[in-house]
């Protein structure tokens, strides 16, 4: 599908390690992702009355950053950023989250079996906005991690 308007959202992700009801003490650790949304094409599914969700589930949109093992990272205290073009878009610290990790995790656990290295993404912040074909897209957990990417 060839995008007319694409939304870029930064999104702290969790992976998993195994399988379990102590959902905190299977995580293998973090990382965060931009989460891409064609918002032509959920509009026109929209319009459509069909599931919108395939806006969401296209090649390359949702780019993972580095992997984060879970001992080095406090997931209750984590400042990430998203720049396009350098001008920041998005920033918040994972304390603000309306739910902590650990209620995201058990709540998605009662539906939905977590197999190891399944990626659970916690949602985004404020700042939601648009991109251009050649637009360059950074997110990153200052200082711990850093993913760049050119909009084609």
């Amino acid at each position: 599908h060839q995008q007319k308007l694409a939304d870029q959202q930064k999104e702290a992700v969790v992976s998993t390690q195994s399988t379990g009801a102590e959902v905190m003490s299977h995580v293998a650790g973090y990382s965060v992702t931009i989460d891409v949304t064609c918002r032509d094409l959920q509009e026109k599914c929209k319009a459509e009355r069909k599931p919108w969700s395939i806006s969401k589930c296209l090649d390359t949109h949702c780019a993972v950053g580095e992997f984060i093992p879970a001992e080095k990272l406090k997931h209750n205290d984590v400042e990430m950023k998203l720049t396009v073009n350098g001008e920041l878009r998005q920033h918040v610290n994972t304390r603000e989250m309306l739910f902590d990790v650990p209620t995201l995790l058990e709540y998605v656990n009662r539906y939905i079996t977590l197999l190891p290295g399944d990626l659970v993404q916690t949602g985004t912040p404020e700042g939601v906005g648009p991109m251009e074909k050649g637009d360059k897209v950074t997110v990153s957990i200052p200082g711990v991690s850093e993913a760049s990417f050119t909009i084609v």
